[in-house]
C-alpha cells in the first residue's frame, strides 16, 4: 500500500474499541480474522489496530450474519461485493475513456472541415435546364 492512506484505512482502535464500536464481543473479531474476513493492521507488538473501513465491514458482516448467512455465505457475499465494486469503476473508467475519445474524434472532424479550401470547388448559381424529350424514358 501507498504511504499515504485515506483516514478511513488509518488503523486506530484496539480490538476491543473495534468489537464496541461494531456492537460485537472481541472474540467473534478474532473468529473472523481466523476465517479471513477482515484482516485488521499489526503493530510492531503484533497488537491488532482496526480502521475505520474495518468497523464498517464488521457491521456489515454483522448484517449478513442477522439476515440468515452462515460465514461461508457472508465470504462469498463479501467477495461478490468487492468485485462489483471493482466492476463499477472499471465501467466509469472506460466511460471517461470512451467520452475522451469522442470529445477527441469529434475536435479531429471538426478540424478536417476546417481545412476544406472552399476555393476548389466553385458553386454556381446557374440552374442547368431541364430537357423535356418525348415522354419516353430512356433505358
Amino acid at each position: 500500500m501507498s504511504g499515504k492512506r485515506k483516514s478511513d484505512d488509518q488503523a486506530l482502535y484496539v480490538i476491543s474499541v473495534a468489537a464496541e464500536l461494531a456492537g460485537l464481543h472481541p472474540q467473534t473479531l478474532r473468529m473472523y480474522e481466523r476465517k479471513g474476513l477482515i484482516e485488521p493492521e499489526r503493530t510492531s507488538g503484533r497488537s491488532r489496530r482496526y480502521s475505520e473501513s474495518d468497523v464498517a465491514l464488521l457491521e456489515r458482516i454483522q448484517q449478513l450474519t442477522n439476515e440468515g448467512l452462515n460465514l461461508a455465505g457472508v465470504q462469498r457475499v463479501l467477495a461478490l461485493e468487492d468485485q462489483l465494486a471493482r466492476t463499477r469503476a472499471r465501467i466509469e473508467a472506460l466511460e471517461r475513456e470512451v467520452d475522451e475519445t469522442r470529445r477527441l474524434a469529434v475536435e479531429q472532424v471538426e478540424e478536417v472541415h476546417r481545412s476544406y479550401r472552399r476555393d476548389l470547388v466553385p458553386v454556381s448559381r446557374n440552374r442547368l435546364p431541364i430537357r423535356r424529350g418525348s415522354g419516353r424514358r430512356s433505358r
